[in-house]
């Protein structure tokens, strides 16, 4: 008998994943919002490319999953969750991606972009890109992505140096500092 015929409740099913086989477990949330109409073609254009990256199945990556914030303003993301930060950082230094942000960081393309990470040991950041009102800057200030605060690895202060190079540098992306 269920508990429509019974009278009585039905205890729920509870679920805790056992997480002890990734201790170092990082999970990353990003987003693009069309801000202009030339944004519908960027946001579609990389569809393909981060379905490919994904099918390549990176080394790191457990889990990855589409997301839909909004339809308008068009808002899409994902959520995926690394085995630990380095092969997150080792993916995003790379391949597709690599190329993508250099690109991306200089034209937008008529979007905005956001991640924010999050990281089993405490450790969290983020960074918004011709965004505003959105996760964390809802309720934190927001400071200029300079100085200590240009890299995920930086925001995190995480020591030692990554396995790839930057995607781009400090200098490349805003010049000398004066």
């Amino acid at each position: 008998m269920d508990e429509q015929h019974s009278g009585r409740p039905r205890p729920v099913d509870r679920w805790t994943p056992d997480l002890s086989n990734w201790p170092d477990l990082t999970v990353v949330y990003l987003g693009m919002k069309v801000k202009e109409p030339r944004g519908i073609k960027t946001l579609l254009s990389f569809g393909p490319k981060i379905n490919k990256s994904v099918a390549d199945r990176p080394d790191g990556l457990l889990l990855h999953e589409n997301m839909i914030f909004s339809l308008w303003p068009l808002h899409v993301g994902m959520r995926q969750y690394w085995r630990d930060y380095e092969s997150l950082e080792r993916w995003t230094r790379s391949g597709a991606h690599k190329e993508w942000w250099r690109s991306f960081v200089r034209n937008s393309g008529g979007t905005g972009f956001w991640h924010e990470l999050y990281s089993r040991n405490g450790e969290m950041e983020g960074t918004f890109l011709d965004m505003d009102g959105m996760g964390m800057t809802k309720f934190a200030p927001t400071v200029p992505t300079k100085g200590t605060m240009f890299s995920a690895r930086r925001r995190l202060r995480r020591q030692g140096e990554a396995e790839e190079s930057p995607v781009i540098t400090e200098e490349e992306l805003y010049g000398a500092p004066k």
